[in-house]
């Protein structure tokens, strides 16, 4: 990106990741702008818009969904470069405040990492290599693509009226994991094993679980009892989580996909249509 670079409205994690990646890319960043001031390490600023806001070739909006559309006003309502893109890094919203912006003749769109940014300071070696989510104005998202070019990540398009199952979609991958390594190493505590070594353990797993997804498809990666068409092993889940009703109601539901899965992978239909038949009669109506 060249001329003024691009300009970064939110400095929370989403921000300050991006605005390091992007750094470190060789991307000229105008500006990183926020609730409170902070010169270092990230040097945020704070207060009216600075004077870098309108000089942006770019501006990317990166707080949260509820603060978009006042984000989007207080730029509608700023002087930016004849012309200047603005991207929002919001997967799920659709801001009524980009119309406003459109009518001034700046192409608006999305510009949604599928990375978990919880760290600023891992930002850029997990950005290589991933994917970001566009939508918009064309001209919107040939700035997003060649953002994304920077950082060694690809785009993928968002068809026009899909934003919400798409974001769905980022959250089975991104959010889930988190939920199901918590609820696994609850299970081997509550069956009496060290806090400490279930939670070493579970990483472990799931670190090899998606090694695998990494070499080859879903329904060739799936292992386990239902990859095996194993019914009495699937029962005694089912019977040792039975007092815990909303953990149980999880294995079901997972493991109701999980039998897809597997008779894709060719696994026994008779096995598997015993093993559907089991998780059913646990399924709330």
């Amino acid at each position: 990106m060249t001329g003024a670079g691009v300009f970064i409205l939110g400095a929370g994690r989403a921000g300050r990741g991006l605005s390091r990646a992007l750094r470190a890319s060789g991307v000229e960043v105008a500006g990183l702008h926020g609730r409170r001031a902070e010169p270092t390490p990230d040097a945020v600023t704070a207060g009216p818009l600075p004077a870098a806001a309108g000089r942006a070739a770019v501006v990317l909006v990166t707080v949260r969904d509820g603060q978009l559309d006042d984000a989007l006003g207080e730029l509608a309502a700023a002087r930016l470069a004849a012309g200047a893109v603005v991207l929002h890094a919001s997967g799920s919203a659709e801001p009524r405040g980009l119309e406003a912006l459109r009518a001034l003749g700046h192409p608006c769109g999305t510009f949604h990492p599928l990375v978990p940014l919880a760290d600023p300071a891992r930002a850029a070696s997990l950005l290589r290599g991933a994917w970001i989510g566009t939508d918009g104005d064309e001209a919107a998202q040939d700035a997003a693509a060649t953002l994304a070019a920077a950082l060694g990540a690809t785009v993928l398009r968002i068809p026009r009226g899909a934003k919400a199952r798409y974001h769905a979609a980022a959250v089975f991958a991104s959010n889930f994991p988190t939920v199901l390594a918590a609820v696994a190493s609850q299970l081997l505590v509550d069956g009496g094993i060290d806090a400490g070594d279930a939670w070493g353990a579970v990483r472990a797993l799931m670190r090899g679980a998606v090694a695998n997804l990494d070499a080859s498809t879903p329904s060739a990666a799936l292992t386990g009892p239902i990859a095996r068409g194993d019914t009495e092993t699937v029962q005694k889940h089912l019977t040792a989580l039975e007092n815990d009703p909303p953990v149980r109601e999880l294995y079901v539901a997972l493991s109701l996909v999980a039998v897809e899965l597997a008779r894709a992978g060719g696994t026994d239909a008779a096995a598997l249509g015993d093993i559907a038949r089991r998780l059913t009669r646990y399924r709330r109506p």
